[in-house]
């Protein structure tokens, strides 16, 4: 009402929420997609992609229903009290907020969100490695493990990068399941248990009550202007990454 606009929470909120489900979601990613392209059988393997397939495909407002049936009590009643009793004297862990609906809830959601497609990249991109490579590490007398760890991945490093950005795109522009579970508080979190309130989730909840303002109408399109050039970034980025790592081979 006073002409006053800063988009300064809402960029914290978004930076915070994707790097938290970035963190939960890309080691179980990447361990996921090293089991599926080394280890599965390949009845686990054709089973397994159709489902990543399915999940990828789901409605964002049925992950947004099921984290606030699910995750939300969950953080609410088991992770925030376990958390902050044995880790709370640190500021990122501090429990300051009574409800589930905070930073960590829709970071989860995020992450499982993401997870179809984190690990269906880094999966091509491990599929694409030459199997003579694995021959010649393994005629060594290598584990399948050393094998993975010493010769595969290091290979395999941008392409692995690749999936996380295209990751961390999708998290970026997500917005009726972080909507619903995130808290919307307009301010800078501190914490994982703190709410915040995204620039997808400021966007969808006040433009269309604001078309009436030009003034605010301006400033929600200079939000969804932000928006776009750092999820066009991300996704350039990933675009040049994978052309590397598949041009290798």
């Amino acid at each position: 009402m006073q002409a006053k606009f800063g988009f300064y929470p809402f960029i914290a909120g978004t930076v915070w929420v994707t790097t938290v489900s970035m963190i939960v979601a890309l080691p179980i990613c990447l361990l996921s997609a090293i089991y599926l392209s080394e280890y599965a059988h390949h009845s686990t393997r054709a089973v397994m992609k159709p489902l990543l397939d399915l999940l990828a495909a789901i409605p964002s407002v049925v992950y947004g229903v099921w984290g606030v049936i699910a995750i939300v009590p969950w953080v609410q009643r088991t992770i925030a009290p376990f958390l902050g009793k044995y880790l709370g004297f640190i500021p990122f862990f501090a429990n300051r907020n009574p409800t589930g609906f905070n930073v960590l809830s829709g970071s989860i959601v995020l992450a499982v969100m993401v997870a179809p497609f984190i690990i269906a990249v880094t999966y091509e991109v491990l599929q694409a490695i030459p199997s003579g490579l694995r021959e010649a590490s393994l005629g060594i007398g290598a584990t399948r493990w050393q094998t993975i760890k010493y010769a595969v991945l290091p290979q395999t490093l941008p392409g692995v990068l690749a999936g996380v950005v295209l990751g961390s795109s999708r998290a970026l522009g997500e917005t009726m399941a972080v909507l619903m579970v995130v808290g919307n508080v307009a301010k800078v979190p501190t914490s994982i248990f703190d709410p915040a309130y995204p620039l997808t989730a400021l966007i969808a909840n006040n433009y269309g009550e604001m078309l009436s303002i030009p003034l605010y109408d301006a400033a929600l399109l200079g939000a969804a202007l932000i928006l776009l050039v750092v999820v066009l970034f991300f996704n350039v980025l990933a675009t040049l990454a994978l052309r590397r790592i598949l041009g290798r081979f």
